[in-house]
């Protein structure tokens, strides 16, 4: 058997954090070597096993960024943006992939994460799941095939500790439809409705999101013209979804060149 991946888990402590710790143990293709929490937190300096509710693992959690990525192949990241970008460098600086499944980035962040991950290998997705990134070609593709007749609309729904709205899944389909149909998301954007509106603009691209209770993750596209409707839905049951994805996504990084890559590249559904 080839050696395993060595992985580490940044905002281990965090929803995502936990569940990767999982996914990845029930794994014979990868191993945790490293756990990372933000300095201050309660798990820095404790077993990782012994945290989790679990056996001694023999893995100290650690605020050190640079010894926790120096031992390992592939960082997997779920935290925040200002970290992420942090991350970034730290990952260039040791030579270690980057696998991030952060989300709520601004395109000013975006641009600063793209600038401190040059010339390291990069895998961002708003969603890691193989279903979700389906639904993003499918989206495209109707959008493609549809005119201005049908108005689209994003509709999302998480728990109610989700911090950013729309979510990365609902900005990714935003995307999709918008380069499906030619044009820019930033153009037709529609995120905001409250009070007297006034008529939808023709050609819009709309989003709402709910939050509450325990949701993991639902998301529909609505493609609505008169006299029909055509909804596009992925619902997440198991928050594992998205960790079997990451730890898929970081697998993949191996022996690969330096560069910006996403979900689709790993589930070999790029165009590009």
């Amino acid at each position: 058997m080839s050696e395993q991946l060595k992985i580490a888990i940044t905002g281990v402590s965090g929803r995502m954090g936990r569940m990767l710790v999982g996914t990845i143990g029930g794994s014979d293709k990868a191993v945790v070597v490293s756990a990372l929490e933000r300095s201050g937190h309660d798990w820095i300096g404790n077993d990782l096993g012994l945290c989790t509710g679990g056996q001694p693992s023999g893995i100290t959690v650690t605020d050190d960024v640079d010894a926790a990525f120096a031992a390992a192949d592939v960082v997997v990241d779920f935290t925040a943006p200002a970290a992420t970008i942090a991350f970034a460098s730290a990952a260039v600086r040791a030579g270690t992939a980057h696998v991030i499944g952060t989300t709520g980035m601004t395109e000013q962040e975006l641009n600063a994460l793209s600038a401190a991950g040059a010339g390291g290998v990069t895998v961002r997705a708003g969603n890691m799941s193989l279903g979700v990134n389906l639904l993003v070609q499918l989206t495209k593709r109707v959008a493609a095939a549809l005119d201005d007749d049908y108005d689209i609309e994003v509709i999302e729904a998480h728990h109610n500790q989700k911090v950013d709205a729309p979510s990365g899944t609902a900005l990714m389909l935003g995307e999709a439809a918008a380069e499906g149909r030619g044009v820019s998301l930033r153009d037709v954007s529609d995120r905001g409705r409250d009070g007297i509106t006034g008529a939808r603009r023709r050609g819009d691209i709309g989003f709402s999101a709910i939050r509450g209770g325990d949701i993991i993750g639902e998301h529909d596209v609505l493609f609505a013209a008169t006299g029909e409707r055509i909804t596009l839905r992925h619902v997440a049951s198991d928050r594992s979804v998205f960790a079997r994805g990451a730890l898929k996504a970081a697998l993949w990084t191996k022996g690969r060149p330096p560069g910006a890559y996403d979900m689709l590249d790993v589930l070999g559904l790029s165009s590009g």
